[in-house]
C-alpha cells in the first residue's frame, strides 16, 4: 500500500477551522450555559501603562534636573523677563529706612530709595518682575520696578519680616515674626488668604522641598523648625533644635533635594536635617555667628555666612564637608546677601558696619567694602538666573 504524503493545512484551511472552533465555544459561553459547565474567560487585555502621577506641587513647573533643584541657575542663565534689567545691588538699610542701590560694576551707590519702617529684605517675586523691600515694622512692603528702579505706592502688610512664594506661584507667604503667623496671600495684591498661627517664636526663614510639597521654617527666638504643607497650607510638624539657646537663621536644601541646612548664629554652625524624616538634625560647626547660606552657580558649594568673626566658610557638596574659611581682611559682621549672576561675586551685607562686602567665589578676596546706610541686612542682587523664584533675598529655580 503507498504511503501518503501529509500535506501542511493551507492558511485559508487554518482560518476556517479556527472560525468554528470560536464559534463552538461562543456557544458554550453563553449567560445560560448548562449545569456543570462553565463560561469560557476571555483573554486579559495586555495591561496598559498608566502614566506616573505627577508627584511634585500641583501647578509647579517642573525641574530641569531631577538631580539639582539648582540646574535653572547656571552662569548668566537669565531668563527673558530680566534680560535686559540693569545689574544692581539693592541693601534694606534697617536703621535708615532706606534702599541703598549699588552698581556692581563700579562698586558705588547709584541711588538711595526711602522706604517703610525697618526694611528688613529685598524679595525678588514669583514672576521675577516685582522687588518688594519688607518693611517689617512699618508693616508695608515696597515694590520697586527692576526694570526702572523706581519705587511703587507701598502695600499695607503687617508684620513682613521676610516673604516668601510657594513653587506653582499660587501664594506669597508673610513670616509675620512677631505676630507668630504665616500668612498666606495674594502673590500679586497681597491680599491675605489664609493665615496659619505658629506656636514657635519668631518664624523667619525658609526653603522648599525638591517637589514643592512642604518647605521648612526656623523660628529664631524658640529654637525651633516648623514643617509646613504647602498645598494644605498647615504645619505638618515641629522640632525643638537640641541646643540650649539656639538662633536658627536661613534655611537651604541641598542641591540633590534630600538635606536641608538651617544657619543657627548661637550654636556657631549649620544644622543637617533629612527634611523627610524630619528627625533631629545634627550640626556641622562653621564659625562664631553663622547666618547666610548661598549656593554657587554651579551647585557644587555653598557659601555660609559667620557674623560673629566676620569670615565665610565653604562647603562642599560632594565632599560633604567645609574646605575653606575665608576672613575679611578688616573685621566685620557678613550676613544676608547673594552671588552675581555669573557666579564669580559674593555679595554680603555687614549688619553692624553699615557697609556691603563683595568677595571673590574662587578665592575669597575682597573685592570691595562700600559704604551704606545704617543696619544693611537681606540684600538682593540682581537681577539672577532662574525660572522663578521663591522668595527671600533670591532662591531662584
Amino acid at each position: 500500500m503507498a504511503h501518503l504524503t501529509k500535506r501542511p493545512l493551507s492558511t485559508r484551511t487554518r482560518v476556517l477551522l479556527a472560525a468554528a472552533l470560536l464559534a463552538g465555544l461562543a456557544g458554550c459561553g453563553s449567560a445560560n450555559h448548562p449545569e456543570g459547565t462553565a463560561p469560557v474567560k476571555k483573554a486579559a487585555a495586555p495591561a496598559v501603562p498608566k502614566p506616573a502621577a505627577a508627584v511634585g506641587l500641583p501647578g509647579m513647573p517642573p525641574p530641569l534636573d531631577a538631580h539639582d533643584v539648582y540646574a535653572a541657575d547656571r552662569p548668566n542663565r537669565l531668563s527673558p523677563v530680566v534680560r535686559n534689567f540693569p545689574s544692581r545691588v539693592y541693601v534694606p538699610n534697617t536703621n535708615s529706612n532706606t534702599v541703598s542701590v549699588i552698581d556692581p560694576a563700579t562698586y558705588q551707590v547709584v541711588e538711595t530709595i526711602p522706604v517703610g519702617a525697618q526694611p528688613q529684605h529685598v524679595v525678588p517675586s514669583w514672576d521675577l518682575k516685582t522687588l518688594w523691600v519688607n518693611n517689617d515694622r512699618g508693616h508695608t512692603l515696597t515694590p520697586i520696578d527692576p526694570a526702572t528702579g523706581v519705587a511703587g505706592k507701598p502695600v499695607e502688610v503687617h508684620d513682613p519680616y521676610n516673604l516668601y512664594f510657594t513653587p506653582n506661584g499660587r501664594y506669597a507667604i508673610v513670616m509675620a515674626s512677631l505676630d507668630r503667623e504665616l500668612v498666606f496671600r495674594d502673590p500679586h495684591t497681597m491680599e491675605r488668604k489664609k493665615t496659619v498661627p505658629v506656636s514657635c517664636y519668631g518664624v523667619n526663614h525658609a526653603d522648599f522641598s525638591a517637589d514643592g510639597r512642604y518647605f521648612v521654617v526656623s523660628c529664631e527666638f524658640s529654637g525651633e523648625l516648623l514643617k509646613v504643607d504647602t498645598e494644605k497650607m498647615e504645619v505638618i510638624g515641629q522640632q525643638k533644635l537640641p541646643f540650649d539657646g539656639a538662633m536658627p537663621q536661613d534655611v537651604k536644601i541641598s542641591p540633590d533635594g534630600k538635606t536641608f541646612y538651617i544657619a543657627d548664629m548661637m550654636a556657631h554652625g549649620m544644622w543637617v536635617l533629612d527634611g523627610e524624616k524630619f528627625t533631629t538634625p545634627s550640626l556641622l560647626p562653621t564659625g562664631k555667628g553663622c547666618h547666610g547660606l548661598y549656593i554657587s552657580r554651579d551647585s557644587r558649594e555653598m557659601y555660609v555666612s559667620n557674623r560673629g568673626e566676620g569670615s565665610v566658610s565653604v562647603f562642599d557638596f560632594g565632599q560633604n564637608k567645609l574646605t575653606k574659611k575665608w576672613r575679611l581682611p578688616d573685621g566685620g559682621s557678613p550676613d544676608m546677601g547673594g552671588v552675581s549672576a555669573d557666579g564669580k561675586v559674593l555679595w554680603l551685607s555687614g549688619r553692624y558696619d553699615s557697609e556691603v562686602y563683595a568677595l571673590d567665589t574662587t578665592t575669597g578676596k575682597q573685592l570691595a567694602r562700600i559704604p551704606v546706610g545704617s543696619g544693611p541686612h537681606g540684600l538682593a542682587v540682581y537681577p539672577q538666573p532662574g525660572r522663578y523664584s521663591l522668595g527671600h533675598t533670591g532662591i531662584f529655580r
